[in-house]
């Protein structure tokens, strides 16, 4: 079964915001730990080096992009284990991510927020979220990361619906 496009698009005073969740059976340091520490965002993301902290830069190189492209990303805001907020620039453009966590009754709720700039193209972006979160749940659990292909273009669609 195909993978099912889940982001949706708010309206805020600063432009649009693309917003997806996921949850999980898990502590909310637990969940932490998936995107903040190299070793477990290499599983389903970027591994990274250098002195993390706010107002620092780290080195990323994409896991599971062609070539693996290397990038700076700047740390704005770490409140662990709740709130993250981090950017980017390369050749394409900037980003401007964030994530906030929380967790009831065991389960946490993981819910990544990109901030779009104008003319951001959101056919590809949403996608290429969908994937990565699903390589996170997949990552978490042990199971097979799902392939790219099942997420672009056929949730390109969707995404520029919303948008």
């Amino acid at each position: 079964m195909a993978p099912q496009p889940t982001g949706r698009l708010d309206h805020t005073s600063g432009g649009h915001d693309l917003i997806l969740t996921r949850s999980f059976q898990a502590g909310i340091d637990d969940v932490w730990a998936s995107i903040t520490e190299s070793d477990r965002t290499a599983k389903w993301f970027v591994s990274w080096t250098g002195d993390a902290g706010p107002g620092k830069t780290i080195r990323c190189t994409m896991m599971f992009e062609e070539g693996s492209p290397q990038g700076d990303m700047t740390i704005d805001a770490c409140d662990a284990p709740s709130h993250l907020a981090v950017r980017t620039a390369d050749e394409y453009g900037g980003w401007r991510l964030e994530a906030t966590l929380a967790e009831h009754d065991g389960v946490t709720v993981l819910s990544l927020i990109h901030h779009l700039d104008d003319g951001a193209d959101v056919g590809s972006i949403g996608p290429g979220w969908e994937y990565y979160l699903d390589n996170l749940v997949a990552a978490r659990s042990g199971s097979e990361l799902p392939a790219f292909t099942s997420y672009y273009p056929a949730q390109k669609a969707y995404y520029e619906g919303i948008a």
